[in-house]
């Protein structure tokens, strides 16, 4: 699922880093969007502008930890 993610994401946003320890800080308002919209389609699961936190989106690692607790609930 990781490495899956991390294509999706990377193929939208080539211009971070997603490797990052602070991803949160490299994304404008639109990387946030673009990144819950595909996890949204890819994963069929409702994210909103409530899962959009800096806990969310500190590193790739919490990214997929965010769409697994969504798919498990």
């Amino acid at each position: 699922m990781k490495e899956r993610i991390r294509q999706l994401l990377e193929d939208a946003l080539p211009l971070v880093d997603f490797d990052s320890d602070f991803l949160f800080s490299e994304l404008d308002s639109l990387g946030v969007t673009t990144i819950l919209m595909l996890l949204s389609d890819e994963y069929g699961i409702k994210l909103e502008a409530t899962d959009a936190t800096p806990r969310n989106l500190k590193t790739l690692d919490s990214i997929v930890a965010m769409v697994q607790g969504k798919l498990n609930s």
